[in-house]
């Protein structure tokens, strides 16, 4: 239960399908209470400070940057961590990518490198200033100095690129869009060899600097989080090789470069010609993903987690919390909000026909004395969970009895919450309305389609909730198409389409979560193994997250840390802990393979960062 509201945004949000979006401020003191938690701030919001070295180093990227370049790579950020879970990156992050993937690699590379100092050529003269034209040559140089990298491994090989590798599919692709790009073959501008004015030549530069920053930046991007986990032990491979060249302190600036000349050069245009601009570069993001995911590799992987999945044998279990994991704001929020609004205003305003109920404005106070009762009553349990001294080693037992104290204290609060009344009289159609139009976390309804509609996948998805209405979650899902989602949580009493005020209490405490969880894996029929992943935020999730074989936490729920640590838990990166197993993978080690309460569970950015793990590109 979360008993957190703001009548200012629910009273439109029964007659607007956007009005849903806007976060929720609390009326609560504390964010770290599981009603406020700063997981209703979008994924792209700074965590907080205690939870900041478990999330991966994007977020401080996205949230330090302004202007043209830094919106389109926070925009299309999702390809980004598509291209760091491909097979290949996260191979070459292990330290055991096969040499012979590499030599393939690099000399698909050289081509695109060529193409790429081609462009700039070609960006060059179409450029106006002279300023921009010694930036874009400059660009063009380092590019050059970067193929003399490749050629060194070519010469180590005795490679002939040009005679004994093709230029696979996707790496063509990429090329001949680019090159059309910097020969002003793009919509919305003149036929190259008709391009009159100084001003539309620069305009097919600006385009060029628009396909080219995205791998730039990329490469910039990759560079860093690969260097973050090289094993200083490898010695002198070249996949180390590679990894420092575009980690260091020239190739980032490099970047850095390429992204503030689109910016200055993007400074005059409409915002026709910007929106042309955000083509190019989320099309130029698509097509070096695909490159990388195109890269063969003749070893075995763990990435994407359905890669070695057999549906025959197999079945791949989905489960996840619904309230700020998948939302944006607390269902208690909209629940609450409904109720504020739809009230009667004074005693004369209620017809016989309905259930009495209480006044609006009565209504109001009502919930804000339970709300502040829940957060301070909360903060104490969590307190008290944590008197006990903290362990040294994972002790799921003595997590189990501290949260017995949570549970207790969940259905005690929601029995405060049926007795007084505030939610009597709300109408079903109001809270499927309501939920429809609940916005959920960028990329959650698509990761759930992608499961569902996925051919020749077994799998199912559960959502384990302390919602206090499962309708609410239903229609929020049914409005995805996502009819198969199988929802437990508590359920709203009705007197034809009116609720009495009373909860079917089924879901209400960390405990009561963890047994739904169980039941369901008891309860699944046929002999296939299971694989079971759990997708949560709060404290109210940690006995599920560990019973899975793969816990997930995406937010930065303080309390959940806190708790967490006290008992031992590891918080591993979800991207470092998969380069983790997959040098264990590789080497044959047993341990490789993913197993419940091993009290290690794996933070996560976003959903997207979820997808690129368990379903690839």
């Amino acid at each position: 239960m979360r008993l957190h509201f703001s009548t200012r945004l629910i009273s439109s949000s029964l007659r607007s399908p956007r009005a849903a979006a806007v976060p929720f401020r609390s009326l609560c003191a504390d964010a770290a209470s599981p009603v406020v938690r700063s997981a209703v701030i979008p994924m792209t919001a700074a965590a907080s400070s205690s939870s900041t070295a478990a999330m991966p180093p994007i977020t401080a990227v996205i949230c330090s940057e302004e202007g043209l370049a830094a919106k389109l790579w926070i925009k299309f950020r999702r390809e980004c961590l598509f291209s760091m879970y491909s097979p290949f990156a996260v191979c070459m992050a292990a330290g055991n990518l096969k040499i012979e993937t590499f030599r393939h690699y690099i000399a698909q590379d050289a081509h695109f490198l060529k193409a790429l100092a081609q462009a700039y050529e070609l960006a060059e003269e179409c450029a106006d200033d002279d300023d921009d034209k010694l930036a874009i040559s400059d660009l063009r140089k380092n590019v050059m100095e970067e193929l003399k990298m490749h050629n060194s491994f070519v010469q180590e090989w005795g490679l002939d690129i040009d005679e004994e590798v093709s230029v696979n599919s996707a790496m063509l692709r990429y090329t001949e869009f680019l090159l059309a790009t910097a020969s002003g073959k793009v919509e919305g501008i003149k036929a190259p060899g008709m391009l009159d004015t100084p001003f539309e030549k620069t305009k097919v530069a600006t385009y060029t600097l628009g396909a080219v920053t995205p791998c730039m930046k990329l490469y910039a991007f990759l560079g860093k989080e690969l260097e973050a986990l090289l094993d200083l032990r490898e010695g002198n491979r070249p996949c180390k090789k590679w990894i420092e060249n575009y980690s260091c302190e020239g190739f980032q600036a490099s970047a850095k470069q390429t992204e503030d000349l689109l910016e200055k050069l993007s400074v005059c245009m409409t915002g026709e010609e910007l929106d042309i601009i955000e083509k190019l570069y989320q099309q130029a993001m698509k097509l070096i993903t695909e490159f990388f995911h195109a890269q063969p590799l003749g070893q075995p992987t763990i990435v994407p987690l359905i890669k070695e999945h057999n549906p025959e044998e197999d079945h791949l279990m989905i489960f996840s919390d619904f309230d700020l994991t998948c939302t944006v704001v607390d269902s208690s929020a909209i629940l609450a909000e409904i109720a504020i609004v739809t009230a009667p205003k004074s005693d004369q305003s209620q017809s016989e026909q309905q259930i009495h109920r209480m006044l609006s404005a009565d209504l109001k106070n009502t919930w804000t004395l339970l709300s502040k009762q829940y957060t301070e009553e909360y903060e104490e349990c969590i307190e008290n969970v944590l008197k006990k001294g903290k362990v040294e080693t994972f002790d799921y037992a003595g997590l189990c009895k501290a949260l017995e104290q949570l549970s207790d204290f969940e259905k005690t609060a929601n029995l405060r919450v049926i007795d007084s009344g505030v939610l009597k009289g709300l109408n079903l159609e109001d809270i499927k309305r309501a939920g429809e139009r609940l916005i959920l976390q960028d990329g959650c309804i698509n990761f759930f389609q992608k499961i569902v509609n996925k051919d020749n996948l077994s799998a199912n998805v559960h959502v384990l909730s302390y919602c206090w209405c499962g309708d609410l979650i239903r229609a929020a899902f049914f409005a995805g198409g996502l009819d198969a989602v199988k929802v437990h949580a508590n359920e709203f009493t009705f007197e034809e389409t009116i609720s009495t005020g009373k909860i079917v209490r089924k879901v209400e405490s960390p405990i009561d979560k963890a047994q739904e969880f169980k039941t369901i894996l008891q309860n699944r029929s046929g002999d296939k193994k299971s694989l079971t992943v759990y997708i949560g935020d709060s404290v109210g999730d940690l006995l599920c997250l560990l019973e899975a074989d793969i816990g997930i936490v995406v937010g930065s729920s303080s309390s959940l840390r806190r708790v967490g640590n006290h008992f031992g838990i590891s918080f591993v990166p979800l991207f470092s802990g998969i380069v983790q197993k997959q040098k264990q993978h590789t080497e044959g080690d047993s341990s490789s393979t993913w197993k419940g309460l091993s009290g290690t569970l794996y933070t996560a950015s976003s959903w997207a960062e979820v997808h690129a793990f368990i379903l690839g590109w």
